[in-house]
């Protein structure tokens, strides 16, 4: 029944569209997209890869979006015939995961059903999705966005989260509410339109309803807030080169399963400042982030509906060792963190050298125990805003881009890590600081028209948990169409002989415009993924991998 229904859908879109060209009436237009992802599992106890009952996974998504003038209206159609390794495994099945509708009209812009939205830094309320990490806590509900003068924009939004995928979109209980407030100054006083200095002003109120009545802990019965509310504040400054950015939310006393059930409120605070002019890019932050769990249901954990979403201090690597096996995950539960970053280009030949220097640190809160019956209501206090006696990460790279002529480009990447790897567990092998160096060394070579290479040559040194690492990559594209490339993992320096395994993957593809179809074949190790401070676990795998994905 589901499926006839989303099959009509898409035959009453596709009429629509059809009769428009034939009777050259405007009836609006459609687009979308597909993306498709097959891979088939092999049995390898080499590297311990996982073989399911069906022996292939298969994810799939379409979104279908109608227009015409103010409205729109979509639906995605998800399948999950069964998921593939890593993602959450109780998606499964065929249906709508997704449909919303749209009208906008002069001060008012109203949708319902499904949406995704962000205030400030989302560090109070942020619904997104990311396929890569198998992650959608979209909104299913109303969101109403009022611009009454100019400057001023005025937003509440109310429904529950998405959790859940049995060939149907399944919600959590708390139903999550949300107003914000956002002034541009500049524009609301005409006296200060033209000004240098552009100020933007921002306040906010989250709060979340879910049932709930006694907890028992330890020797206590602890009455369990059913309402718990945040608020936030911030401020956005820029003037010529320069900006700035502050952001401070704090939240009531929300017991959950991320905090043990303590009634200690939130807390989390974010400063950005920079400059910029031609050739120059400077930019430095600090972060504090105190008990900053907040999700639709108090019992669940992981990826399970967030309301909120602490952004990640650490830049976001894309080398293969520096983004996947100590990926940097931002702590809910309480850090203090700092970053700074410097781009520069050097003006000297033809085409002149970028560099670019990036430092963050993070460590736990400096904080106290309580002791008896404060500890088990309340867990600790807070000392100060200060870094804790708890190294977290301290991540330090240097890059450096060099183009010497139009066939030929390259680029000299340095990383310094420590790692806790108690804090974000990226392996089960070794606990405690991984220190660790990467060495990469990319080139890009364009061997005639429409014919280029590239090529990486990654070094990772250390001398804790699985040992040193190389990593080899070399692509090639015959454009517009075709590319293939090859990458190899080994793990030369593990401590276990039988563990100096050689991950080799192959891939081949081919491109048309706006559609896209590669097939791999080969090993990938166990690890961790993340995206921006957010990170999931990857089972080991051997097989094959189709993917295609196509817009229109």
């Amino acid at each position: 029944m589901k499926r006839k229904v989303a099959i009509s859908i898409a035959v009453l879109f596709l009429g629509f569209g059809a009769l428009a060209q034939d009777r050259n009436i405007d009836l609006g237009s459609i687009n979308g997209n597909v993306s498709v992802l097959w891979q088939q599992y092999n049995e390898d106890t080499l590297i311990g890869a996982q073989v399911p009952a069906e022996k292939a996974g298969f994810n799939a998504y379409g979104n279908l979006i109608y227009t015409r003038g103010n409205f729109s209206a979509g639906i995605r159609y998800e399948s999950y015939l069964s998921p593939i390794l890593g993602y959450p495994g109780r998606f499964k099945g065929t249906g709508i995961g997704y449909r919303y509708a749209q009208y906008t009209h002069q001060k008012f812009d109203i949708t319902i059903g499904n949406f995704y939205d962000q205030i400030g830094s989302g560090m109070i309320f942020r619904t997104y999705e990311d396929r890569n990490l198998g992650l959608d806590n979209a909104m299913d509900g109303i969101r109403v966005v009022f611009r009454p003068f100019e400057g001023v924009m005025l937003k509440g939004m109310y429904g529950k989260q998405r959790l859940d995928f049995d060939s149907r979109l399944i919600n959590s209980d708390g139903i999550v509410r949300a107003f914000d407030a956002e002034v541009f100054i500049n524009d609301m006083i005409p006296a200060l339109k033209d000004k240098g200095l552009k100020v933007t002003v921002g306040g906010s109120f989250v709060s979340r309803y879910q049932g709930g009545d006694i907890i028992e802990k330890d020797t206590l019965q602890l009455k369990i807030p059913n309402n718990v509310g945040a608020y936030a504040g911030r401020l956005n400054l820029q003037w010529k080169g320069f900006s700035a950015y502050g952001e401070y939310v704090e939240k009531i006393n929300d017991p959950n399963a991320d905090n043990n059930f303590t009634y200690r409120k939130g807390q989390a605070a974010l400063v950005q400042l920079g400059y910029t002019r031609k050739g120059l890019g400077i930019n430095v932050g600090a972060k504090m982030v105190d008990n900053m769990s907040f999700r639709s249901d108090r019992d669940l954990l992981l990826f399970d509906v967030p309301v909120n979403y602490i952004p990640a201090i650490t830049k976001q690597h894309t080398y293969n060792l520096a983004a996947t096996l100590y990926p940097y995950a931002t702590v809910i539960y309480g850090e203090t963190s700092i970053m700074g970053e410097v781009f520069y280009k050097i003006p000297w030949g033809k085409y002149g050298t970028n560099i670019s220097i990036n430092y963050a640190a993070a460590n736990n809160l400096d904080t106290t125990r309580y002791t008896g019956l404060d500890e088990q209501v309340y867990g600790y206090k807070r000392n100060s805003w200060g870094f804790g006696d708890t190294k977290y990460i301290r991540d330090f790279n240097i890059e450096i881009k060099q183009k010497f002529s139009k066939q030929f480009s390259a680029k000299l990447t340095y990383f310094n890590f420590e790692f806790n790897t108690t804090s974000t567990q990226v392996t089960t092998e070794f606990k405690g600081i991984v220190y660790a160096d990467i060495l990469v060394v990319e080139a890009n070579y364009k061997l005639a028209k429409k014919h280029s290479l590239r090529a990486e040559l990654q070094g990772l040194r250390t001398k804790q948990d699985r040992g040193d690492w190389a990593t080899g990559l070399l692509e090639y594209s015959f454009s517009p169409h075709w590319f293939a490339s090859v990458i190899d993992q080994y793990n030369f320096g593990n401590s276990n002989p039988d563990k100096r395994i050689h991950y080799l993957f192959g891939t081949v593809g081919y491109i048309n415009g706006s559609n896209r179809i590669a097939i791999g074949y080969g090993k990938r190790r166990e690890g961790i993924f993340c995206v921006g401070g957010v990170c999931r676990a990857v089972p080991a795998s051997n097989g094959f991998e189709l993917s295609i994905t196509s817009s229109f």
